[in-house]
């Protein structure tokens, strides 16, 4: 029962928490007048803010139908469209927006108007294709729409610099979308990229490289840390060993070892590491599988990482 009391009382004080206040008498009648762009306490008068700005239209409607006549504001601008998502595609319908047939002289323009959007510009062409490949690569990666932005409009900046021209744009768009991932801190291997683009992960890296040196790109370094959840959670290992693969990269990184190394490697010989010491091993298999790190490269690190941290593991 005294529990009980004791949750009310906690909700109560949250809930009044929320509320805002009066500064000067602490009364919670505010009151906001939009004409002088102001809040004012009614107690008081004490004016609370001032100069706010009103984010609303300019027009009034009184119901849903003079509300969408009068809207003036379209979807938002987005890189992952050709033209920005700022044009209308013309339907085949020879119907008004009513549903009424058009006459034959207004069929006969759009007829041509259809005709002038299908013709288009070799170069704009290949922007779409680009685009469409950034978009199905980041949809099969499940990869967040900001990274998917930022991608597209690393590729435009290459197009707009002629990085394209000999170039396979297929692996133009594949190194956009890896350096993009790289801007927003989500890891993703090279491996991963050439798996769903069919562009080897040396032509990535060589156009990666050109990217970051002619955009002047510059990226935050991959850690191995950032690779653990996410293999983790593929691997589905305790949080145990999660924190205990943390631990192993922590201690790897405070000694300055293995720099220059791939960090993807490192993050799963921390986890192949991490597994057996927390009694829960998983098969350098498995973790080549789940990391896109060959078995070898694991073995190799395994080696190195338990000599240079003094590691006794019993692996019978």
């Amino acid at each position: 029962m005294i529990e009980v009391v004791k949750k009310e009382k906690i909700i109560e004080k949250i809930i009044i928490e929320e509320v805002p206040r009066c500064p000067e008498c602490g009364s919670t009648s505010l009151k906001k007048d939009p004409a002088r762009g102001e809040i004012y306490c009614e107690n008081c008068g004490l004016v609370v803010e001032e100069n706010l700005i009103d984010f609303g239209p300019e027009w009034r409607a009184f119901d849903y139908e003079q509300q969408q006549k009068r809207s003036r504001i379209g979807p938002p601008l987005t890189f992952t469209k050709h033209d920005k998502g700022l044009s209308t595609e013309i339907g085949w319908e020879n119907k008004d927006f009513s549903g009424r047939p058009i006459s034959p002289k207004s069929r006969f323009q759009l007829r041509r108007m259809r005709k002038w959007q299908r013709l288009m510009e070799s170069s704009e062409r290949s922007l779409i294709g680009a685009l469409k490949e950034i978009h199905r690569m980041a949809s099969v990666m499940s990869l967040p729409r900001n990274v998917q932005e930022v991608a597209s409009l690393i590729y435009r900046k290459a197009v707009s610099k002629n990085l394209i021209w000999g170039r396979r744009k297929e692996g133009i768009a594949a190194a956009a979308l890896y350096a993009a991932c790289r801007q927003y801190g989500v890891p993703r291997t090279l491996n991963e990229i050439e798996e769903v683009s069919g562009v080897s992960r040396k032509i990535i890296g060589r156009y990666f490289r050109v990217l970051c040196s002619r955009l002047k790109l510059k990226l935050p370094s991959p850690s191995p840390r950032d690779y653990v959840p996410r293999f983790c959670s593929q691997l589905h290992v305790s949080r145990k060993v999660y924190l205990k693969a943390i631990e192993i990269i922590n201690e790897v990184e405070k000694k300055g070892l293995f720099v220059g190394k791939a960090p993807a490697g490192l993050a799963a010989t921390a986890i192949y590491i991490a597994s057996i010491l927390c009694g829960e091993k998983k098969t350098q298999k498995e973790i080549s599988n789940v990391s896109g790190v060959t078995e070898v490269t694991i073995r190799s690190r395994y080696k190195e990482m338990v000599q240079e941290l003094g590691l006794e593991i019993d692996i019978s």
